[in-house]
C-alpha cells in the first residue's frame, strides 16, 4: 500500500503568501531523493528551486505549470515506500494531513513549516479552452454518474438559413446614381443610403469607391491585442512604486558634471595589474561616490519609520542597484558596499549584473536596502525622475556619458559629461541636504582625487 507524504509549498523565508509554478524537474513515477531539486518558483521578488524533503516516488504532481499556489497548500505527493517494505506503524501525511512523531508533534524539515490553518487551493488555469476551473477533490466513481455522449448530428440535418428579405432588396437610388456605381464595379447592395427613406447618393456612391479602392493592410501574423497577467515581479514592482510615489513626498534635483577626469583615471587603472581582468565601470565610480558623500549627509542614508514615528540613520550602506531583466526590473544589494575599495566594488557590481541577468538573484539578496542607484545610462538616456524604493529615503539616476562642449578657463573644448538625478523624501532630507549630497557625488566624479579628502 502507498505511504504518501505530501510537500506544502513553503514560505521562502520573506512573507509571501503565494508563488506561481514555473517549471517541474519532475514527473510522476521519478525517483527522487532529500534535498534533490524538484520545482521552481516564482514569488513577486526571485524565482525559487525547492528541494525535496522526502525521499521516494512522485506519485503525483498537485499543481500545474502556470498556476498560482498558495503558501502551505501540497503541491506534490511522494511515496515513501514504494517498494512496500517500510513499517506501517510509520505515521505518514495522507490526503493532505500531517505527519507526526509519537508524541503527536509535527515532523518537518528545517525552513518548511506548514501552516496549522487550512489554505483554499487557488483555481486552476485550463490550457485547452481558456478558461478557469475550480479545483475539488477527486470524488470516487460511484459518487459521479457518467454523463451520456450526445448523438452525433447528421451532416444533413444541418442546413443554411434562408436569404432574408434585406439581402434580396432592390437598393433605392436614381439613375445617374446607378450608372456611376455600375461604371465602378460596385455592388448598391452593400451601400448604406444617407439620403431620405435610405435612398442611395452620388456622396454615398464616391465614398464607398474610395474605400474600395484603398490599399489593403498587410497582413500580420501579430495579434492586436495580447494581455498578460499582473504578477510576479511585475505585480511587486508596481505595487512597491504606487506606495512609494503617494507616501514619501519625492523632490528630484539634477545636476550636470564634467566627468572627463574620471574617464581618464579608469583608463589609467585598467592598465594597473591589481586591476586586470576587473571589469570597472562608471557605474563603479558613481557606486563608491555615493559611499563617500553620504558619510556627510547621513540622511539620504536613513529610513522613515512611520509606525515607530521614528528617524532610523544606518552607518552602514547596503547599495541597491536597479537591474533590467527579462522578468522585469529587480534591485538586488551589495552588502557593507561602504567599507568596499573601488576595485572591490567593481567586482561585486559585475557579478550582481550576471547573478541578475541569469535570473539567479535570490529573495533574500534583495531586501534590507538602504540606498539605490539606476543606471539609466546604459540605455542612452542622460538621466530621468526615479522614484524611491520603499524603506529609503534617496535614489540616484546615473545618465549617459557624452561627448559635450564645456567651458574650461574660458575655452569652449569637448570633454566627457553625463547628469545626475536625485530624489529625495523630503520628510527626512531637507533640501539643503539633498543639495550637498548631490554636489559631493558630482564633485567626486569630476574630480575623483577629492576622495582623499572624505
Amino acid at each position: 500500500m502507498p505511504q504518501l507524504k505530501h510537500f506544502p509549498l513553503p514560505d521562502t523565508g520573506e512573507g509571501l503568501t503565494e508563488a506561481e509554478i514555473i517549471t517541474w524537474h519532475v514527473a510522476e513515477g521519478d525517483t527522487v531523493k532529500v534535498n534533490q531539486i524538484i520545482v521552481e518558483i516564482e514569488t513577486a521578488k526571485a524565482v525559487v528551486e525547492l528541494p525535496c524533503p522526502f525521499a521516494g516516488q512522485v506519485s503525483q504532481l498537485m499543481a500545474q505549470v502556470g498556476e498560482t499556489v498558495e503558501v502551505g497548500v501540497p503541491i506534490i505527493a511522494i511515496d515513501v515506500d514504494p517498494d512496500g517494505t517500510a513499517e506501517p506503524s510509520a505515521p505518514v501525511a495522507v490526503n493532505g494531513s500531517k505527519p507526526a512523531d509519537g508524541e503527536g508533534r509535527v515532523a518537518n524539515l528545517v525552513g518548511y513549516g506548514p501552516r496549522t490553518e487550512t489554505a483554499a487551493r487557488r483555481p486552476r488555469k485550463r490550457t485547452d479552452a481558456g478558461a478557469t476551473q475550480a479545483a475539488v477533490p477527486a470524488a470516487p466513481p460511484a459518487a459521479v454518474p457518467a454523463a451520456p455522449t450526445p448523438a452525433p448530428v447528421p451532416a444533413a440535418a444541418v442546413v443554411a438559413p434562408p436569404a432574408t428579405t434585406e439581402s434580396a432588396r432592390v437598393p433605392l437610388a436614381k439613375p445617374p446614381v446607378r450608372k456611376l456605381a455600375k461604371e465602378a464595379g460596385l455592388d448598391l447592395r452593400t451601400v448604406i443610403g444617407s439620403g431620405p427613406d435610405g435612398v442611395i447618393t452620388r456622396d454615398d456612391v464616391t465614398k464607398a469607391i474610395s474605400t474600395a479602392s484603398a490599399p489593403a493592410a498587410a497582413p500580420s501574423d501579430r495579434p492586436r491585442e495580447q494581455r498578460v497577467a499582473i504578477r510576479g515581479v511585475r505585480k511587486a514592482t508596481a505595487q512597491a512604486m504606487v506606495q512609494s510615489a503617494f507616501t514619501a513626498p519625492h523632490v528630484t534635483e539634477f545636476l550636470t558634471v564634467d566627468v572627463t577626469p574620471m574617464m581618464e583615471l579608469r583608463a589609467r587603472l585598467k592598465a594597473r595589474p591589481d586591476f586586470q581582468g576587473v571589469k570597472i565601470t562608471p557605474l563603479a565610480f558613481a557606486a563608491k561616490a555615493v559611499c563617500l558623500a553620504a558619510r556627510r549627509t547621513p540622511d539620504v542614508n536613513a529610513t522613515w519609520d512611520e509606525q515607530a514615528g521614528e528617524i532610523v540613520y544606518k552607518s552602514y550602506v547596503h547599495l541597491g542597484i536597479a537591474a533590467a531583466t527579462p522578468r522585469g526590473l529587480v534591485v538586488p544589494k551589495v552588502r557593507e558596499a561602504q567599507d568596499m575599495s573601488l576595485r572591490e566594488l567593481a567586482v561585486a557590481l559585475d557579478e550582481l549584473a550576471t547573478t541578475a541577468r541569469e535570473g539567479r538573484t535570490t529573495p533574500a539578496a534583495m531586501l534590507d536596502g538602504t540606498f539605490t542607484i539606476t543606471n539609466v545610462g546604459v540605455f542612452g538616456v542622460d538621466t530621468g525622475t526615479p522614484i524611491i524604493n520603499p524603506g529609503e529615503s534617496a535614489i540616484l539616476a546615473f545618465g549617459a556619458i557624452r561627448d559635450m562642449p564645456w567651458v574650461v578657463d574660458g575655452q569652449v573644448v569637448p570633454r566627457k559629461v553625463c547628469q545626475l538625478a536625485l530624489s529625495f523624501d523630503h520628510r527626512v532630507v531637507d533640501g539643503q541636504q539633498g543639495s550637498q549630497f548631490l554636489a559631493d557625488v558630482g564633485a567626486l566624479l569630476a574630480d575623483p582625487g577629492l576622495a582623499l579628502t572624505y
